[in-house]
């Protein structure tokens, strides 16, 4: 089918359940677009998901020391085109096979965790699509649901405030005996008033939702606090929501991989 096939739905904020449900029984292919984030579908199951809230496997990957940024950028020019950059890396010998497996499944539920939350906007499906990435190991989206359902209820169990998810963070007053992981430290040390916690995890190169628990933790430690008027800040899900509606007309998009590149070889 033609990858400009979308079927908007509109109003629910749990909509995409009962979306999910019925591309799972048609065994359909392409990306389901929200907000937040994006679902890849093959053949009904998840193989890959996005979100500008959750670093990318590059970022998990390359600040960890697993992958050499010049290595990345040479899997997405050479092996972008042909949606084949996960072979690539194996293949070559830069990444593992079990490795990449690992790391892809982490990566696909820290982005699933923001791209499937609540939301009163649009989903799109677009039928035909497919990732550049490839296909590593396909997830049950049943699985991926229960997961995101599952990690929603433990950030509520530790600190049941979600307003700190998304807003620049501020040292709290904390008790003078109150114990701090070496995790836990390592995000305090970054709490400035300005950053984030999904800055705070690509800084750091973690999943985002790792660093959420760390930040309720601390939170509830009286460790850090939201500033009580938050700047304003960009509407992160609209621009990205509009970005990828246009990006994922074509499959794959030279134009995006070249941009990848380009930007990973600015950092060598």
């Amino acid at each position: 089918m033609s990858t400009a096939l979308e079927r908007p739905v509109q109003g629910a904020r749990t909509a995409v359940s009962p979306m999910l449900i019925r591309l799972v029984a048609e065994r359909a292919t392409g990306a389901l677009l929200r907000d937040r984030g994006t679902l890849y579908l093959r053949d009904g199951q998840v193989v890959h998901a996005e979100s500008p809230a959750a670093p990318g496997i590059d970022v998990l990957l390359t600040t960890a020391g697993r992958l050499r940024p010049e290595g990345w950028a040479e899997a997405v020019d050479r092996a972008g085109p042909l949606g084949r950059v996960a072979r690539f890396l194996v293949e070559s010998g830069q990444v593992g096979d079990g490795e990449l497996e690992l790391c892809h499944l982490g990566a696909l539920h820290d982005a699933a965790f923001f791209a499937l939350a609540p939301t009163s906007g649009p989903t799109r499906f677009r039928y035909g699509v497919a990732h550049w990435m490839g296909t590593v190991r396909p997830v049950p989206a049943a699985a991926v649901e229960r997961e995101v359902a599952r990690r929603r209820e433990l950030l509520d169990r530790i600190w049941p405030t979600p307003d700190l998810d998304a807003a620049p963070l501020m040292r709290g007053r904390p008790s003078p005996d109150a114990p701090l992981t070496p995790r836990q430290r390592a995000v305090l040390a970054r709490v400035d008033g300005r950053r984030t916690p999904q800055d705070i995890a690509r800084e750091l190169g973690r999943p985002a939702f790792h660093t959420l628990i760390d930040v309720r933790r601390l939170a509830a430690a009286g460790a850090v606090e939201t500033p009580r008027t938050p700047a304003p800040t960009p509407d992160l899900g609209a621009s990205w929501a509009a970005r990828m509606a246009a990006e994922t007309t074509t499959a794959p998009d030279v134009a995006l991989l070249r941009r990848l590149r380009d930007a990973l070889e600015a950092t060598l």
